[in-house]
C-alpha cells in the first residue's frame, strides 16, 4: 500500500515562478489514487491559471536517462506518474534572475509548475520512470526557444549519477555553455493606437524594448479580416488597445455610425477573440459616454451603462465583449487631455488670439490627463490586480468645462472673465450637423483603483503644470 501523507501544498522556489506543489497521493492493496493537477484547489494556492492545451508522457526505462536543458516559450506543469527523478530547473529568461539554478526530487506525491522561458531538465532516480507534462501551448517551428548545457560549469548542477556514466543525446550534449545562451524575451506587449494621446503617453511610460510593439493604423489594420493570422499570438501576453473612434458628433452621422462600430465594436471583437484564444491580457479603454450623466454622484465600476448616442453606444457594446476575456482589464475614463488637439489647448490658443469664447456650464467632471491613465494601465498589469473595470481619472473637485476654461484662462496669463457661461442646449442651437448628446455628470468614482494601490494627482496642479510645460510630461 502506498501512503506518502502529504496535504496538498505548494511551496516557492529561487526561480521566480517556479513553484513546487506536495500533492495527497492516497494508497490501499489496489494500488493509489492523486488529483494531479486540480485547477480549482490549486489556483488559491499560487497556480497560474496557465490554460493547458496538450498532455505529454515521457516514459524512460532506465535509471540515470539525462534529458535537458530546454527553456520554451510556453508554461509546463511536470509530474511523475511511476518512479522518481532528480529535476534541475534554470532561468534563461532575459532578466535579473537568469542563470539562477533550483534543483529538487520529484516522485508521485510531487509536482512543479514552470514558468515560460525556465530551462527544464531531469536524470531519472529508478527505473521505469513515467515523466508527465502540461503545457499549454504547441510546438512550433517559428517560436523562440533556448538550451542550456547539462554540463555547465555556471550552473553547476549536482548530478546525482554522473554526466559521463549515464545516456545523453548528442543534441543535448552539444547545447551551449550559460554565456554563450540567447536569454529567451519575455512575451511581447502590443500597444495600439501608437500615434494617439494615450498611445503617445504609453511609449512614454512603458519605454523602446524590443518585447513592446506601438502599432499604428499604417502598420496594423484591426478591422482587417486577417488580424487573427497578422501574428504569431502566442508570443504576445498583452494587448493595450489605445485605439478607437472618438469623434462623437460625427458618430451620429450615417458614415460616422457605421466607422464607429468599425472600430469599436468590430475591432474590439477581434481582439477579444484572439486575447481569448491566446491567453493574452486585453486592456481595452472605456469613456465615461458609456453612462447617461443623470446620476447625482460619481458613477462606480458596478454602475449599469445606459448610453445616450451612437459613440457611448459603440463603446458600451465594446466594454460588454471585453468582458468576457478571462483577462482583461477595461479602463474607463473620462475628458481626456494628452499630446494633440484637446479642450485645454483649445482654450489656451483663443485665449492667446483674443477670442471670448462661450462654454458650457451643465457638465461636470475631472480632466484625465494622459500619463495618469498610462501610469495606471502599467499599475494594474504589473501589480497583477484582480482583471475586471476600473475608473481612471485624475482627483480633485469636479468642475464644469466653463470653470475648467476660466482656469485655463487664469493660468495663462488672461482674465477669466472673458469666459461666458451657457448651457448645452444653447451652445448647440442652430447646429447644422448632428450633434451627439453629452452625459451633464461624467464625474466616476476612484475607489477601485486606489484600493490597488494607485492614486492619482490632482487635476488641477496637473493642468498648471501642462499649461507651463505644453507638454504630456503631467501624470
Amino acid at each position: 500500500m502506498t501512503e506518502y501523507g502529504n496535504a496538498l501544498s505548494v511551496t516557492e522556489t529561487s526561480i521566480p515562478g517556479l513553484v513546487v506543489f506536495d500533492l495527497p497521493v492516497h494508497g490501499d492493496s489496489r494500488g493509489w489514487f492523486k488529483e494531479n493537477w486540480q485547477r480549482e484547489k490549486m489556483l488559491p494556492l499560487g497556480l497560474p491559471d496557465f490554460g493547458p492545451v496538450q498532455n505529454n508522457i515521457s516514459f524512460n526505462d532506465a535509471v540515470g536517462t539525462t534529458r535537458g536543458i530546454h527553456a520554451e516559450p510556453w508554461d509546463k506543469y511536470v509530474s511523475v506518474a511511476t518512479g522518481r527523478i532528480f529535476g534541475a530547473w534554470v532561468d534563461l529568461r532575459e532578466g535579473p534572475s537568469f542563470g539562477a539554478v533550483y534543483t529538487t526530487e520529484l516522485d508521485p506525491s510531487r509536482a512543479i509548475y514552470v514558468p515560460r522561458g525556465v530551462g527544464n531538465s531531469y536524470q531519472t532516480l529508478e527505473p521505469d520512470t513515467a515523466y508527465a507534462y502540461l503545457v499549454n501551448d504547441h510546438w512550433s517551428p517559428d517560436a523562440s526557444y533556448s538550451f542550456l548545457n547539462l554540463a555547465d560549469e555556471t550552473a553547476a548542477i549536482a548530478w546525482p549519477i554522473p554526466l559521463d556514466q549515464v545516456e545523453i543525446s548528442a543534441k543535448d550534449k552539444n547545447h551551449p555553455r550559460l554565456a554563450e545562451v540567447v536569454p529567451l524575451p519575455p512575451k511581447k506587449i502590443l500597444v495600439t493606437g501608437a500615434n494617439g494621446q494615450l498611445g503617445r503617453a504609453l511609449r512614454a511610460e512603458l519605454g523602446e524594448h524590443p518585447w513592446i510593439e506601438y502599432a499604428t493604423r499604417e502598420t496594423l489594420d484591426l478591422t482587417a479580416g486577417d488580424l487573427a493570422s497578422a501574428r504569431r499570438w502566442r508570443d504576445y501576453g498583452t494587448i493595450v488597445d489605445a485605439a478607437a473612434y472618438t469623434a462623437v458628433d460625427t458618430a451620429e452621422t450615417p458614415e460616422g455610425r457605421t466607422d464607429a462600430w468599425a472600430a469599436n465594436v468590430t475591432a474590439v471583437a477581434t481582439l477579444a477573440g484572439i486575447a481569448t484564444a491566446n491567453g493574452i491580457t486585453l486592456v481595452h479603454v472605456s469613456s465615461d459616454y458609456v453612462f447617461d450623466g443623470t446620476k447625482d454622484s460619481g458613477y462606480t465600476e458596478e454602475d449599469a451603462v445606459s448610453p445616450l448616442g451612437v459613440y457611448g453606444q459603440t463603446k458600451a457594446a465594446g466594454d460588454a465583449i471585453v468582458a468576457t476575456v478571462p483577462r482583461h482589464y477595461i479602463v474607463r475614463t473620462s475628458w481626456v487631455i494628452g499630446e494633440g488637439n484637446n479642450f485645454v489647448r483649445t482654450m489656451a490658443s483663443l485665449a492667446q488670439r483674443g477670442i471670448d469664447p462661450k462654454v458650457v456650464d451643465d457638465q461636470t467632471g475631472r480632466l484625465t490627463f494622459t500619463p495618469t491613465i498610462a501610469s495606471a494601465i502599467s499599475h494594474l498589469l504589473d501589480a497583477g490586480a484582480e482583471y475586471g473595470v476600473y475608473n481612471v481619472t485624475n482627483d480633485g473637485e469636479p468642475q464644469t468645462w466653463y470653470q475648467i476654461a476660466r482656469s485655463v484662462y487664469e493660468l495663462t496669463g488672461h482674465d477669466p472673465a472673458r469666459v461666458t457661461p451657457v448651457s448645452t442646449a444653447d451652445y448647440f442651437a442652430g447646429a447644422t450637423s448632428p450633434v451627439a448628446p453629452r452625459p451633464a455628470n461624467s464625474v466616476l468614482a476612484l475607489d477601485k483603483i486606489e484600493a490597488t494601490g494607485c492614486r492619482a494627482s490632482d487635476w488641477s496642479t496637473l493642468l498648471a503644470s501642462y499649461l507651463s510645460s505644453g507638454s504630456t510630461s503631467a501624470g
